[in-house]
């Protein structure tokens, strides 16, 4: 990489990986715009396969007026803010602007500082990222007056010139389903490794009761799979890691509430689920009370109220057995983000074939199972099944045709004024 002619999507690579240095740590999250996904950037210069899987995942966000070349959520070092401390609870939704050296050899700096300042509206900070050589007074002191962070790069090496104020900010969809990745619930390949959901209530039970939570899940026939019931509860928001330990959340608590009050107490209740081991009928039929219990933990899951509304509204159309290709393609018209987030694997590879360099959807690759998030198609899927909101299970990815595989809501709802 020559530090004297870096291209942006060079200087946004090296500017990602001074502030996402490690993706897959606790409350982070990063996307780069999809333009950066394709294989040539400006006058058919390339962009190096090695750059594209550095700035993977790719979506296209809106934040303010536009669409920044990064958008993350993480908590930053105290050497990347002009303040000592920020929320600890809510790391800061944050923006990159990159500018590199165009065919003329001229970089836009004062371009990419008001661009940066004018994603302020929605985003907690903000930052542009140029080459170093490029970079004189007035660029930093109009960046200081618009608070906006500077970032000069030296090829690979990052030095942070002016360091923005974290300011408060409103929330659009595409920030919320940012922020909805990069929290304890966001959808990843490693979230929902369980398809029931009797396995995530059993979790908080076995951890509240006297014992050892394994030993307890074991011994009740809940479930073997230890790791995945207390990962998948997270993803719930029945319990929460710390630094002691899994710990039950408000929404957990209210688990232990019901199996008191049902059971009288909590290894009565688990006594139950042994009784449920294996069983393939739908839990709101196999145990009503346990999956009304699990219909309203699943609903609190922040996707869900999402895919039942955008359902509905197919419902309304005139589609009441939409298949999971059209479903995603109508769901992509209305909530972008969130849909290529739930939906979308985020590798270099699927993100590139299902999104052009605007974010737009090529529904033709739609048609491949193996471009989906087997948390969603597959195990949040059958948990909207057990609870009565859907009428089929999900389906492995590689199991899986998208053009059959049939997303109908149990019940809808008829519109009061249409009747």
């Amino acid at each position: 990489m020559s530090a004297t002619a870096l291209s942006e999507p060079e200087v946004l690579a090296s500017a990602k990986a001074r502030l996402f240095p490690y993706p897959d740590e606790d409350r982070t999250y990063a996307v780069c715009d999809t333009q950066f996904g394709q294989q040539t950037w400006l006058h058919g210069q390339q962009i190096p396969e090695s750059i594209r899987d550095q700035l993977a995942p790719f979506n296209h966000v809106r934040v303010g007026s536009g669409y920044p070349d990064l958008v993350g959520v993480r908590k930053l070092e105290n050497d990347l803010l002009s303040v000592d401390r920020v929320d600890e609870t809510n790391p800061p939704l944050v923006v990159i602007e990159a500018k590199g050296y165009t065919a003329n050899g001229t970089v836009d700096v004062e371009r990419g500082i008001v661009q940066a300042h004018n994603r302020l509206g929605e985003a907690n900070a903000a930052y542009v990222a140029v080459p170093a050589a490029a970079v004189d007074q007035p660029n930093r002191t109009l960046a200081r007056e618009l608070n906006v962070g500077l970032l000069a790069v030296h090829g690979k090496r990052v030095e942070v010139l002016e360091t923005p104020r974290v300011v408060g900010n409103s929330a659009n969809d595409d920030t919320r389903a940012i922020r909805f990745q990069a929290s304890a619930q966001g959808v990843t390949d490693q979230s929902f490794g369980l398809n029931h959901p009797k396995n995530y209530l059993g979790y908080p039970l076995a951890l509240y009761a006297d014992g050892d939570t394994a030993d307890l899940l074991d011994e009740y026939d809940v479930v073997s799979a230890t790791n995945d019931a207390r990962r998948g509860s997270a993803f719930l928001g029945l319990t929460e890691e710390t630094a002691a330990g899994p710990r039950l959340t408000p929404l957990g608590d209210e688990v232990i509430r019901f199996a008191l009050d049902h059971s009288g107490n909590v290894k009565n209740a688990l006594a139950e689920f042994a009784g449920w081991y294996r069983s393939q009928k739908r839990f709101t039929d196999l145990a009503p009370a346990w999956g009304q219990l699990a219909r309203r933990v699943v609903w609190a899951y922040p996707a869900t109220p999402l895919l039942v509304e955008a359902l509905q509204t197919l419902q309304e159309d005139g589609n009441t057995e939409p298949s999971l290709a059209e479903f995603l393609t109508h769901l992509h018209r209305s909530h972008p983000t969130f849909a290529v987030e739930l939906f979308l694997r985020g590798t270099e590879s699927v993100r590139t074939r299902a999104l052009d360099a605007d974010g737009g959807l090529r529904t033709s690759v739609l048609a491949d199972g193996n471009v989906y998030h087997s948390p969603t198609v597959f195990q949040l899927k059958a948990m909207l099944y057990h609870v009565g909101l859907l009428t089929e299970r999900g389906s492995e990815p590689n199991n899986l045709d998208p053009t059959t595989d049939i997303w109908r809501l149990r019940h809808p709802v008829v519109d009061l004024y249409s009747r």
